[in-house]
């Protein structure tokens, strides 16, 4: 009982003190002292599905993680996948991170960190899965919605931020899925072929910002396999990178059933399990997280010599620390949630994130429409429900239709559906709220769209993909580039009106846009959430001016990408095995970094994104690595613009891009007004992995700085010399 007391006091102090205070691994180091084996190895793994146990009898709490990277998922039963049906779990949801990583704005990125991280500190969560930063290497993966981009320069300099906005409200942030999680389609058996190079310069950066600039608290271990070896326990990627060569001094999550082998997850660098399907869960209730790898298998281990208290010992400490950052700090008050703050964050983010692809003659924005006819099921289709892990019990979802009749309240706004994917359907308990039932034809419901667009002065078509199964979704990928539902006929029948014509996309994915030619006006809307249909209102009104730019490169035929051969996507299944070897042999060239190499012309280039102003860029100038460019508001509209460094090595003794991004700056300008944007070239904007002396490198040399608007819209370029 003294003992008790004497750590009670102990823990007192700590939260006394700041989240990271000076004696906390003394702290840590007395707490371990005092407990038992038994105590240790259930600290390790769940106790259901989101939880798992502290020690009761030292005022160690329980760790409860949440879903999702978007918004607080809502709460469910126990051991079960169904919902709770609590009356206060209806979140705020956020924008998908595919439209936060569009802002090019790292303020947003921390605003969005703060916000969310209220929400799961007022739900009592101790760890927040996300942020997602796999990196988008073909348009077909069902989970890109949930990423930042294809580029590891935007996604770790967007990812810190968010991380450190989450943990300033007292919650980790579990970056995932950790790494190499590119597709979906056989994610448990599919092993990555990659070298080093494309490893080191493409796959991890972006985890690398989160650990070593952000100070993540987690990591979350991928499904997929990795020379041979799951992703939730791999000895190169947990042991020797993460842990050894970052100083990761975090706990490594495991995503729910990834781990598979209890040697590999002690000696592996594993440090807390959840949700794994092993016996205790196909032969009945009883016993289930007991027979979990790190549960009664570890202790048998143990006790038997297998393993010494060495890797355990690491385990718990890890979460002992997670525990004095999270809940044994104070100093963070008890969070916020679903308040007037945190949905003007929602449709701030969503504003800026909006791209706008395409304005021939000025379509956009919206004026003097006396007649507005909405096409398109994704006018009124909740998006905050499916997808996922990261599906939503939104408290609310504003569709575009009742926002665009809110913002145009003196005109006649009609909607026609246009299209089908089917009947909503519920996800994890959650019911969408619009009736979907259709009796009609495609064809009758494209001749009825076209009917009603006789005396309409704008056709706003809301198309491109939803969260069902095979669109934008967790656990599968996408079965084809072109949109689905026959939205290609019924864009092709309202572009022959002769109207005013605007698609808006919305999806966390490129699409075929086979009728770009037909349509003067093209938005990516992506997945906005709350304020969905607010913020798609705020640009289509021109109330905000469009500043967002893509995160990822729109090709017009997917065999125009770098991931074209069956070896390399989804992958060749070894003969006897369930082992799928996927062959990244694209290696560096992934993205625009492929394009721009190859000479292959996009749909919409990475970094695209047009205004309802005009920016004029000055001549670059370099004065030692500092470059300097002037960039100027010419139209009559304040405006937003990205200005984007690219590097180029011509020299280079390996094949490098055609060009890199190695730097970004967006600038708010009035109409007239000018700024100077300035760029620091630091030897890691010129270097690339050397992967046989396992080091970056940088080589003496002519370089090119580039600035410009997008990839393929280089404004300004100066040569430099590397002696």
């Amino acid at each position: 009982m003294k003992r008790q007391y004497i750590l009670l006091a102990l823990m007192w102090l700590s939260a006394a003190c700041a989240p990271k205070a000076p004696d906390t691994e003394k702290q840590i180091d007395a707490i371990l002292s005092q407990l038992t084996l038994e105590e240790k190895i259930a600290m390790t793994h769940a106790q259901s599905k989101f939880s798992s146990p502290g020690v009761p009898r030292l005022g160690i709490p329980d760790i409860w993680c949440t879903d999702g990277p978007h918004g607080i998922r809502a709460e469910v039963l126990w051991d079960k996948w169904s919902q709770a049906r609590w009356t206060n779990d209806s979140c705020t949801a956020y924008p998908a991170l595919t439209c936060l990583s569009a802002t090019w704005n790292p303020e947003l990125s921390r605003l969005y960190g703060e916000s969310i991280g209220e929400e799961a500190r007022y739900r009592k969560k101790t760890v927040l899965l996300g942020p997602g930063v796999n990196i988008y290497r073909h348009p077909l993966g069902g989970r890109n919605f949930e990423y930042m981009g294809e580029d590891p320069y935007l996604s770790g300099i967007m990812v810190v931020p968010y991380v450190q906005g989450v943990q300033s409200k007292g919650v980790a942030a579990c970056v995932k899925h950790f790494a190499l999680n590119n597709d979906e389609v056989n994610r448990h058996t599919v092993n990555v072929n990659v070298d080093d190079r494309a490893l080191y310069e493409i796959y991890l950066p972006a985890f690398k910002a989160a650990v070593t600039e952000g100070g993540a608290w987690s990591i979350m271990g991928a499904y997929n396999l990795y020379k041979d070896q799951h992703l939730c326990h791999n000895k190169t990627i947990l042991m020797d990178i993460l842990k050894g060569e970052w100083g990761f001094d975090g706990v490594v999550i495991s995503d729910w059933g990834g781990a598979h082998d209890t040697d590999q997850a002690i000696a592996n660098g594993l440090d807390l399990e959840y949700g794994t399907w092993t016996d205790g869960l196909t032969t009945g209730p009883s016993n289930v997280y007991n027979r979990y790898h790190l549960a009664e298998p570890y202790l048998e281990r143990i006790k038997s010599g297998k393993f010494g208290m060495e890797e355990l010992d690491d385990k718990v400490r890890r979460i002992l620390r997670l525990q004095f950052r999270t809940n044994l700090a104070e100093g963070y008050g008890h969070g916020r949630f679903v308040c007037p703050d945190h949905s003007a964050a929602a449709r701030k983010i969503a504003g800026e994130g909006i791209v706008l692809l395409k304005n021939d003659g000025g379509v956009l924005p919206v004026r003097d429409a006396r007649k507005i006819l909405v096409v398109g099921e994704n006018a009124v289709k909740m998006l905050t429900v499916g997808g996922g892990s990261s599906s939503l019990k939104a408290k609310y979802e504003v569709s575009p239709l009742d926002a665009l009749k809110a913002r145009f309240p003196d005109a006649e706004i009609v909607f026609e559906r246009g299209y089908s994917s089917g009947a909503a359907r519920a996800q994890d308990g959650i019911s969408a709220k619009f009736d979907l039932a259709e009796t009609r034809s495609a064809e009758q419901m494209v001749a009825d769209a076209v009917a009603a667009a006789v005396d309409a002065d704008y056709i706003i078509v809301f198309g491109g993909l939803n969260k069902n199964e095979h669109q934008d979704c967790e656990g599968v990928d996408r079965l084809e580039y072109g949109l689905p539902y026959g939205q290609d006929a019924l864009v092709d029948a309202l572009a022959a009106t002769g109207k005013k014509l605007v698609f808006v996309n919305i999806s966390g994915n490129a699409v075929a846009m086979p009728w770009v030619g037909k349509v003067p006006a093209i938005v990516q809307g992506w997945y906005l959430g709350s304020e969905a249909g607010p913020a798609l209102a705020d640009v289509l009104s021109g109330d905000v001016n469009p500043s967002g730019k893509l995160p990822f490169t729109f090709p017009v035929e997917l065999s125009d990408g770098p991931v074209f051969m069956e070896e390399q996507y989804p992958g060749i299944r070894r003969e006897g095995e369930d082992i799928i070897d996927e062959y990244y042999s694209e290696g560096v060239l992934v993205g625009y970094r492929w394009y721009d190499t190859k000479g292959v012309k996009p749909l919409f280039a990475f970094g695209h994104g047009l205004s309802y102003t005009t920016f004029e860029y000055g001549e670059a100038k370099l004065k030692g690595r500092k470059l300097s460019v002037s960039i100027k508001n010419n139209g009559s509209v304040p405006g937003a613009e990205v200005a984007q460094l690219y590097i180029s090595d011509p020299e280079a003794s390996v094949e490098r891009p055609a060009k890199e991004l190695k730097g970004f700056k967006k600038v708010f300008l009035q109409p007239g007004e000018s700024v100077t944007v300035t760029f620091d070239i630091p030897d890691s904007a010129l270097s690339f992995f050397d992967a046989d002396a396992h080091k970056w490198t940088v080589e003496p040399g002519e370089f090119i700085a580039h600035v410009g608007s997008a990839s393929d819209d280089i404004r300004t370029s100066v040569r430099f010399n590397l002696h």
